[in-house]
């Protein structure tokens, strides 16, 4: 797994966040939308599910690529 977020380029990653992490952007972003649901327990539709799945993917793998970043000297 590390390897594979070493040889992840960190524009791409941060380009993924900024546009599927985001999108759309008015009048909110479908992850806010998705973790409000989740956090209210309204998260139960395939489709919403799925929405979440797809739209945190990039932040997911921004937080892990820094993770292991900070790990290593």
């Amino acid at each position: 797994m590390s390897a594979l977020l070493e040889r992840l380029p960190w524009t791409l990653t941060i380009a993924a966040c900024l546009t599927l992490g985001l999108a759309p952007f008015t009048p909110e972003p479908h992850v806010v939308e998705k973790l409000r649901m989740l956090l209210g327990g309204r998260l139960r539709k395939p489709l919403d599910i799925f929405d979440l799945l797809m739209h945190g993917t990039p932040w997911a793998l921004l937080l892990l690529k820094a993770a292991f970043r900070l790990e290593k000297p």
